[in-house]
C-alpha cells in the first residue's frame, strides 16, 4: 500500500541525518531467531535460537535450572522461557552487562517477530504492508532464464515487448517491477556488465519515466548505479554483494532500498550439492551478517531487504525448510521478500515440468509466504497471486 510519496524519475540520495521510519537499530550482540513467540502478550514463554552467544552454557545451566528446556551446542542456546527468565539467566551467568544485552536483543527479535514488518521508503513513495505484502512482477530481458528466457528478449535491443509486459503486470496489480538483464538458473554463465546495461536501461528508463517502482536485479554495481540514475527505485542482489565487494559502498552512496540474498555459490556452481547442517539458522545468520556488514558501510539498516533465496544452492528439502520457518526471518526487523515463483522445486513436488504451467504451486508458495509475515513476493503470474493475497489477507485479519 502506498502511503505517501511523489513519483520521480531519478531516485536522490538520502539527505544526510535523515531518520527513515521503521524500528530503532537493532542492538549490538548476538543473533537473536524466534521461532514462536505467539503467547508472548499473554505472559507466556518464547520458542528463540540465540547464536555468538558469550558463555552459552553458562546461560544455558542458568535456564534450566529454573525450568526453562534448553539445548545448547558451542556458542548457540536453544530455549524456551519468558524473555524476562531468558535475561535473568544471563545476568546469573555473566552479571549485568551481559543480563541487559540479552534482554535488549531478545526483545527486539520478539518484538519484530510480532508486529508488521516496517514501512518501505522509496524514491517514489513510502509503503506500508497494512493490506499484505507488496507484490513485485518479474521482468527478465534475457535469453535464457529458466521460465521466460527468450519471451521478453529482443537481441536487435529492440525492448517493447518487455516494456509493455511490464506494464500489464503494473495493471495487474504488481507496485513493483523486477527488471533483470542477467540469468541466474542454475549453471547460467554470467554476463558482461556492458551487455546487462544495454538489456535493462531501456527498460528501466521507460517504465521510470511512468512513474513505476523499478527494481533492477543484478549483482554488479556499475548496473546498479547506472539503473539507479536511469530512474530504478530499489536494488535487488542475488549476492548479497558477494560478487562485487563495490556493491555495498554503491547503494550505501546512492540511498535506495537493497535487497540482500542468501545463496550458496553463484549461479553457475549453487546447486552442485548443497549442504548444509542447519539451513534455517545458517541462512538466518548469514542474513543477519549481512544486515551488520551493509550497517558498517553505510546502507542505514531501514533500508534493507531481506531474501533467503529459495532455490539458490538449496535442495528440494532445504526449501521447505525455509518455507516452514520463514518467519523465523521476520524476527530481523526487517521486511522479508520471498521468490518461489515457477522455481524447480515447485516442478518436483507437484510434478508440473514446464516452468510457465506451475501456476498453483507459485500462487500456493506465495499466499503461505504473506501468511508467514513475507513483505514483498517475487511473482511471474501477478494477477493470480495479488486476488490469493487478497484471500490470505482476509483470512488473517478476520474478527
Amino acid at each position: 500500500m502506498l502511503v505517501t510519496g511523489t513519483r520521480g524519475r531519478v531516485p536522490s540520495p538520502a539527505a544526510e541525518g535523515t531518520v527513515l521510519p521503521g524500528r530503532p537499530p537493532r542492538p549490538e550482540g548476538p543473533f537473536v531467531r524466534v521461532e514462536d513467540a505467539t503467547l508472548v502478550r499473554d505472559g507466556g514463554g518464547v520458542r528463540v535460537v540465540i547464536s555468538r552467544l558469550p558463555q552459552a552454557q553458562q546461560v544455558g545451566d542458568a535456564i534450566a535450572s529454573g525450568g526453562g528446556q534448553v539445548d545448547v551446542e558451542g556458542d548457540r542456546l536453544r530455549t524456551v522461557s519468558t524473555p524476562s527468565r531468558i535475561a535473568s539467566a544471563a545476568g546469573r551467568a555473566g552479571g549485568p552487562e551481559l543480563a541487559e544485552l540479552i534482554e535488549a536483543t531478545v526483545d527486539y527479535a520478539v518484538d519484530a517477530w510480532l508486529e508488521p514488518p516496517p514501512p518501505l521508503v522509496t524514491a517514489v513513495g513510502t509503503f506500508a504492508f497494512s493490506q499484505g505484502p507488496l507484490v513485485m512482477g518479474v521482468v527478465n530481458v534475457t535469453p535464457d532464464s529458466f521460465s521466460d528466457g527468450g519471451v521478453l528478449f529482443d537481441p536487435d535491443g529492440d525492448f517493447k515487448a518487455a516494456i509493455e509486459h511490464a506494464r500489464e503486470l503494473v495493471a495487474a496489480g504488481a507496485q513493483v517491477i523486477d527488471v533483470g538483464g542477467e540469468s541466474t538458473r542454475p549453471g547460467a554463465d554470467p554476463v558482461p556488465e556492458a551487455e546487462e546495461l544495454r538489456r535493462v536501461m531501456p527498460v528501466v528508463e521507460a517504465l521510470a519515466s511512468d512513474g513505476i517502482m523499478v527494481s533492477v536485479d543484478t549483482s554488479k554495481a556499475q548496473v546498479a548505479r547506472t539503473a539507479v540514475e536511469g530512474g530504478a527505485a530499489l536494488v535487488n542482489d542475488i549476492s548479497a554483494g558477494a560478487l562485487d565487494g563495490l556493491m555495498l559502498p554503491t547503494v550505501a552512496e546512492l540511498g535506495v532500498p537493497y535487497v540482500a540474498m542468501h545463496m550458496r555459490g553463484t549461479p553457475r556452481t549453487m546447486q552442485r550439492d548443497p549442504r548444509y547442517a542447519d539451513v534455517v539458522g545458517e541462512v538466518f545468520d548469514f542474513l543477519a551478517e549481512t544486515v551488520e556488514r551493509a550497517a558498517h558501510v553505510g546502507i542505514d539498516r531501514n533500508r534493507v531487504i531481506v531474501d533467503p533465496g529459495i532455490g539458490f544452492g538449496k535442495t528440494v528439502d532445504h526449501n521447505l525448510a525455509l518455507l516452514r520457518s520463514l518467519r523465523d526471518f521476520t524476527s530481523l526487523g526487517r521486511p522479508v521478500l520471498v521468490g518461489t515463483s515457477r522455481k524447480s522445486f515447485l516442478g518436483r513436488i507437484t510434478g508440473v515440468e514446464e516452468p510457465a504451467e506451475r501456476l498453483i504451486g507459485s500462487v500456493v508458495s506465495a499466499a503461505h509466504a504473506a501468511l508467514c509475515g513475507a513483505a514483498i513476493v517475487r511473482v511471474h503470474d501477478v494477477a493470480e497471486t495479488v486476488r490469493a493475497l487478497r484471500l490470505t489477507h482476509a483470512i488473517a485479519t478476520a474478527t
